[in-house]
């Protein structure tokens, strides 16, 4: 693997998230100054931006993976970038409320990114080296959840609009260093025509359907990124209610599940796999989480809350393990289509899971506040079982790189 190239793909993602970790913080301020200080409206506001950037996420996801199929990985990840930067100073340069929902809707294109990096990690490494590499990857996640808010509401203090212009210099640094040290990763012959069958969402999860292994390992897939979802959506409401934690616990908690699964993801995962498997790694993930889960729904008061963080954290074994699984059923020409269908999932559970978790919260506040941790356990316990059968059905040596 070229460590350079590695490290720019890690950068990009890492500001993908970070800039959506940035724009959750300091979005809430801006929308509730365009509604003139009315709470209601500008939740409102927020729920719809939200809805339009994961949808442009879910149709332009499949779209870049096809056109990095079709003309490599390099352009579409560095015009990705610079039009990341470019949006971000829209962004901060939006006098009206329709022009910044025209941003978040460039945004939600620009950052599909995430998709073909992944793509570039699968054709640069072996299927041995993948889990490692998808690893060092999703450390980023965990680096932006806990940096972006930070960031944002530090720099939001200064200027609501100021986190949009370093964020957008941040892109325009890292899309200026790709361009000196990004090989292209998928050469001429190995490249695959460009086809709209392909390229819209409906096609792209065609894909998923096309390969032995390839429904019960997306099944895994749309339940861990659903799953993901309930701490966005429930975390801070839930901790407040019932052990009356305050902002400085509470962000504390969130940075020591950052902070640890960045270190399982980029650190522990790679030697874990190659002593145990992907297979068995992403069965104790799975565990892991669900375990973690449920101590987080049943937990009596904050000390026994904390004993879930450990679960929490390694669980993140979990998704580096699967997208190994993944990479090795499909040709080299079909990663980025492969990469394109799965950020479709991510984004469809970004859609659903927000709805899902925080009316379950609501509706059971009082009898069970705990009930949408002990959904997501469920959700992951019925992906382990999935794994489990898989598992059972294929034997570790008849993993082989698809043709």
């Amino acid at each position: 693997m070229n460590n350079r190239a590695l490290a720019f793909i890690f950068c990009t993602a890492t500001l993908d998230i970070l800039a959506l970790g940035i724009v959750v913080q300091v979005m809430p301020v801006l929308l509730l100054g365009f509604a003139g200080g009315n709470t209601s409206d500008a939740a409102r506001m927020l729920v719809l931006f939200a809805s339009v950037w994961g949808l442009m996420q879910f149709f332009s996801s499949p779209v870049l993976g096809a056109l990095s199929d079709r003309f490599g990985r390099r352009p579409v990840i560095l015009i990705s970038c610079l039009g990341l930067s470019l949006d971000h100073v829209f962004m901060a340069l939006a006098p009206t409320l329709e022009l910044l929902l025209v941003g978040r809707i460039i945004s939600g294109i620009t950052s599909a990114t995430v998709s073909t990096a992944r793509a570039y990690v699968a054709d640069v490494s072996t299927p041995e080296q993948r889990a490692r590499a998808f690893g060092i990857v999703g450390m980023s996640f965990g680096i932006g959840f806990v940096l972006g808010p930070a960031i944002g509401g530090f720099l939001g203090e200064v200027d609501p609009r100021l986190p949009f212009w370093v964020s957008a210099a941040a892109s325009l640094a890292n899309a200026l260093f790709g361009w000196f040290v990004l090989p292209e990763s998928l050469p001429p012959e190995r490249r695959m025509a460009f086809s709209w069958k392909r390229a819209n969402p409906v096609g792209a999860l065609k894909l998923l359907l096309s390969h032995r292994e390839l429904p019960g390992l997306a099944t895994i897939h749309f339940l861990i990124t659903l799953v993901q979802q309930v701490l966005p959506a429930v975390f801070v409401l839930y901790t407040a209610h019932r052990y009356s934690w305050d902002d400085r616990t509470i962000g504390l908690t969130l940075v020591a599940l950052g902070l640890g699964s960045a270190l399982v993801q980029g650190l522990l995962v790679g030697p874990i796999v190659d002593r145990l498997g992907p297979r068995l790694t992403l069965i104790l993930g799975l565990s892991s989480g669900a375990a973690g889960m449920a101590i987080y729904a049943l937990a009596p008061s904050g000390p026994w809350f904390w004993l879930g963080v450990p679960g929490l954290v390694f669980w993140g074994m979990s998704s580096p393990a699967l997208q190994q699984m993944m990479t090795r059923q499909v040709s080299a020409s079909q990663q980025g289509q492969l990469q394109g269908a799965n950020n479709s999932l991510r984004s469809l559970s970004a859609l659903v899971g927000p709805a899902v978790f925080g009316s379950l919260f609501a509706w059971l506040l009082h009898p069970l506040p705990g009930a949408p941790f002990l959904l997501a356990a469920l959700l992951l316990a019925i992906a382990l079982v999935v794994a489990w059968l898989i598992a059972r059905r294929f034997a570790k040596n008849s993993e082989v790189e698809a043709p």
